[in-house]
């Protein structure tokens, strides 16, 4: 839990003073003392972001990388069925 304390009652009267009625008030107070109750351990701090994001930029590249690789072969392929077309064609019409 939080080291944090909250003096509801304070915020209650303060609340009160500044015009709102008591339900009203005492919700707001009880809204606030839930807040400041939240177990900050398990909220991810920025180094835990950052740590995350260099995971994932991480993973981008060697997702990228594979990419490259299967575009480069694709490449080839796609070069070779071409060239296998022309020297059809070739075939078909005489030229070889």
């Amino acid at each position: 839990m939080s080291g944090t304390t909250f003096d509801a009652l304070s915020a209650t009267r303060t609340l009160r003073d500044a015009g709102f009625e008591d339900r009203q008030a005492e919700a707001v107070a009880g809204v606030v003392r839930h807040a400041v109750a939240v177990d900050r351990s398990t909220l991810a701090t920025k180094a835990d972001l950052h740590a995350g994001l260099a995971e994932v930029k991480a993973e981008i590249s060697r997702v990228e990388a594979k990419l490259d690789a299967h575009i480069s072969s694709t490449r080839w392929v796609f070069g070779l069925v071409v060239a296998l077309q022309f020297l059809m064609a070739a075939r078909l019409f005489g030229a070889l």
